[in-house]
């Protein structure tokens, strides 16, 4: 199932490639890695005396290695030249390729990933960190990391093989985050279809709403389309569009994927109303109240369809229609800024909305150092300096510290605003080359608070719309879609098991039958689709295996770690 948001699909290929790889790999121990950052502590300037390093990003990214906030690392603080490598194509496949031919020269940063963290134990080709992180005089920001976090870091020896990064520096009192999953419609429609937004509390209060849109017209004459949704062929099961409709039916997607109900666990795909929430949007697509276009839209098509109004609503996170479309208006001049989050619809039997986010304050981001890096010290240095328990810190790594590029408007922890005119232009030109002439932007090598979030306390928005996007995410965070991790949603994978290995199979099988069960011609075509789903998750996916292994790797995790 997924666990990383946004993450990006593999075929089959790119994973015989990762399995042939690590294969060859021997299993990373305590061995010529700990003995190697043993030996760069000892030896000290001799290993790690360089005030440079690189840092591959297990990401694509427009790179400018001199940009502003970058020149402020290297000559003012923390007095180290960060050199920036990005991805080019699938992370995976990169890395697996990497790990091929010697690995990457001083330290590589992805998105936490068991499978990614897999590879890199395998690989032999980085060293254990644990040492650094209980050196509160020399590195007090590594000291200050959350010991929770630390602890479910180790491995059966002790070693800890990464840096963690972007964690909530209160663990008991996390930032909410960017809810987005929701129900957005047009408040200008509603109004012009006889309705109120109260009417649209129900699922069938929506239904009549979309068939009452369907007989409208957009401001060029074109027929509306009722309701849209964005299906990328990048999403997982943790973040997608559907999602919305899927919590509205009281499946829980978010995390892992799985509920806990009583004494049991229901994963997503067996919960019932997970089919019974593609039979409503089969309904609705064979109604035509759903883009007929919806399986093929690519998503410039789907936002410019947004933009101009020819939606009524849509379901799934807001990001996808997107928030530019209402944040650069000062008023109505576009559809736009008709856009209204509502309540997920009632849906009849269902008894609680289910969780399409986990608000999981535990670190997202891994930074990995290679066991032959002579630039240790650098690396040290740095990641000591980005991970100070500020609550501002991810302001400070993503634009510079206060008074460089960006101000306090009145008091610390309040509200700020860019103070050099030149940064703020390229910074927000929406141009990739030029926003990195200024910043790498960083902010996922820091960590982040809910005492202070920046882009909820921005005095820069010059335009009445960019209130919204607060406003929305703040409402979608109460509606029920939200709540906080609990162990079972932070069940380490098994190395070389069947969750890793069948992991990508799942996903496929996944974006292959939403498209069949949505645009199923008729009632029997759906169960033929449903029957045909179940079976491919039995017998590519391994299903019932795959749940036996998780159940396994949970008892083993709550009698190491405890249960919460």
């Amino acid at each position: 199932m997924g666990f990383t948001k946004r993450g990006k699909s593999w075929v089959a290929l790119t994973l015989a490639i990762m399995l042939a790889v690590l294969a060859a790999c021997s299993q990373s121990g305590g061995g010529e890695g700990a003995n190697n950052a043993d030996n760069q502590s000892e030896t000290g300037s001799e290993s790690g005396g360089s005030s440079a390093f690189e840092l591959w990003l297990g990401w694509s990214a427009t790179i400018n290695n001199e940009s502003l906030v970058q020149k402020y690392w290297r000559e003012t603080e923390p007095g180290v030249d960060v050199k920036l490598e990005a991805t080019q194509g699938d992370a995976m496949t990169a890395l697996n390729l990497r790990i091929n031919t010697g690995g990457f020269e001083d330290a590589a940063i992805f998105n936490r990933s068991e499978t990614v963290k897999s590879a890199m134990d395998r690989s032999n080709l980085i060293m254990p960190l644990e040492q650094y992180f209980d050196m509160p005089d020399k590195y007090p920001g590594l000291a200050s990391i959350p010991k929770p976090y630390l602890e479910r870091m180790k491995d059966a020896d002790g070693h800890i093989w990464s840096i963690p990064t972007w964690f909530d520096q209160n663990p008991d009192d996390p930032w909410p985050g960017w809810s987005s999953m929701t129900w957005a419609v047009r408040t200008d429609i509603v109004e012009k279809a006889g309705m109120k937004l109260e009417d649209l509390a129900t699922l069938e209060g929506v239904e009549t709403f979309l068939r009452k849109a369907a007989g409208l017209k957009d401001e060029s004459g074109k027929a509306l389309q009722p309701l849209s949704f964005l299906m990328d062929p990048n999403d997982t099961l943790g973040y997608n569009d559907e999602n919305a409709v899927l919590s509205a039916f009281g499946v829980t997607t978010g995390g892992a994927g799985i509920a806990k109900k009583g004494d049991e666990f229901v994963f997503a795909y067996d919960d019932p109303n997970y089919k019974a929430a593609y039979q409503w949007m089969n309904k609705m697509y064979r109604e035509q109240l759903i883009d007929p276009e919806v399986v093929t839209n690519k998503k410039e098509q789907y936002q410019e369809r947004n933009k101009s109004g020819r939606v009524a609503m849509n379901v799934g996170a807001f990001w996808n229609i997107p928030p530019t479309s209402w944040e650069t208006l000062d008023g109505p001049t576009e559809p736009a800024w008709y856009y209204e989050v509502i309540p997920f619809p009632k849906v009849e039997g269902v008894e609680a909305v289910g969780v399409n986010q986990v608000v999981n304050p535990y670190p997202g981001y891994d930074v990995y150092v290679s066991k032959d890096t002579k630039n240790l010290e650098a690396i040290l240095k740095f990641f000591d300096y980005a991970l100070q328990p500020k609550p501002e810190m991810q302001q400070i790594i993503n634009e510079g510290p206060a008074g460089q590029y960006w101000d306090w408007v009145d008091q610390p922890l309040g509200k700020w605003k860019f103070t050099d005119e030149a940064y703020k232009e390229d910074r927000n030109s929406g141009d990739q080359a030029l926003k990195a002439k200024v910043t790498p932007e960083l902010y996922m090598i820091s960590s982040f608070s809910n005492t202070w979030y920046p882009w909820w306390n921005t005095a820069e928005a010059d335009k009445a719309g960019a209130a919204k996007t607060t406003k929305f995410t703040e409402a979608i965070g109460q509606m029920g879609g939200v709540r906080a991790a609990h162990s079972y949603d932070l069940v380490p994978v098994k190395q070389g098991g069947l969750w890793e290995k069948y992991t990508p199979e799942l996903e496929n099988i996944r974006k292959e039958y939403r498209a069949k069960l949505l645009m199923a011609k008729d009632d029997k075509a759906f169960e033929d689709a449903w029957n045909a789903f179940r079976d491919a998750l039995e017998k590519r996916g391994h299903w019932t295996e795959l749940k036996q292994e998780w159940q396994e790797s949970y008892q083993a995790d709550i009698e190491t770690n405890g249960e919460f």
